[in-house]
């Protein structure tokens, strides 16, 4: 059971600066609460009694969305369900939408904000290897000043971050990639509101022709103590051709991603298989010639 004497929903970054002081060593700060409350509720922290919640969900600053020709700049208020309603995220950052599908449910996705999923630092964060994928970086805020860190040295392990004492999450700035194609792949022990067993992001982008990958982002979850990039088969596929021979080549890469206590032959069966399947959605989604792999490798992998 969660306790809470006082909840606070400042309507400034400098009002949840001063509650943050006035109530020194005894608030939590809260958005969406989707973490908190089950938390709290299915005893993973036993009965918890926070003395003050400060909700920043209603600040507008970090509620903000900016995008340029080449980044996006995220509150890190943003409900997950805007990367299915918002166009300019959709064509931005082409993996997100097909995440935030996978994100648990409608309720929880209007809710879950991308400040708390990072914050949250779980193995199984959906949004994380997305952003990472991005070249994310996070922007850190405290009543004296900012700064920003890259997303990939933020997350620390699971549950662990580089938020300090007095911070809050602020936004998160990442790549614009429109003309990528995009996909998310993602498994876990049940069909409904899934927690990754494992999930991949890829962002592919091909020349003119549709036959030739220029760039290639690939970022994994699940597996490891924290979301991380497979740059080893990034390397491997920029500037070849698209073809099955390459794709079946770069999945059998070894990997030592793997980390996982249990079931890591499972995992490694996944991952290879979520390599074939991303890669292939994200370049016909990215405009690859139609004949560039043949019907039936694509039907295997479908």
């Amino acid at each position: 059971m969660l306790i809470c004497d006082e909840y606070i929903t400042p309507a400034t970054l400098s009002d949840a600066f001063a509650a943050m002081e006035r109530h020194r060593g005894r608030y939590r700060v809260v958005a969406g609460c989707t973490d908190t409350l089950p938390w709290a509720r299915e005893g993973r922290a036993g009965d918890v009694e926070i003395p003050v919640l400060i909700d920043v969900s209603k600040i507008p600053e970090l509620n903000e969305r900016r995008a340029d020709g080449a980044h996006v700049r995220l509150g890190a208020a943003t409900p997950v369900q805007r990367f299915l309603d918002d166009a300019v995220l959709g064509r931005t950052m082409p993996a997100m939408p097909r995440c935030a599908v996978w994100f648990a449910d409608d309720q929880i996705r209007a809710h879950a904000t991308v400040g708390g999923n990072i914050v949250n630092a779980s193995p199984a964060a959906d949004l994380i290897p997305c952003l990472i994928a991005h070249d994310a970086a996070v922007e850190l805020a405290t009543a004296n000043g900012r700064r920003s860190l890259a997303l990939r040295e933020f997350t620390l392990g699971p549950g662990k971050t580089a938020l300090q004492e007095g911070e809050l999450v602020t936004a998160i700035v990442c790549d614009a990639l429109p003309g990528y194609g995009g996909s998310f792949e993602k498994v876990g022990h049940r069909r409904s509101l899934v927690i990754s067993t494992v999930c991949l992001a890829v962002l592919v982008k091909l020349d003119a022709a549709g036959r030739v990958f220029e760039d290639v982002r690939l970022a994994i979850a699940g597996v490891c103590p924290a979301p991380r990039r497979l740059t080893e088969i990034e390397q491997a596929l920029r500037g070849v051709r698209l073809s099955s021979a390459k794709l079946e080549e770069v999945a059998d890469m070894p990997l030592d991603v793997v980390q996982s206590r249990t079931r890591q032959e499972y995992r490694r069966d996944v991952v290879r298989g979520f390599l074939m399947r991303g890669l292939i959605n994200a370049a016909k989604r990215a405009g690859a010639d139609p004949t560039a792999l043949p019907q039936d490798f694509e039907t295997t992998y479908a």
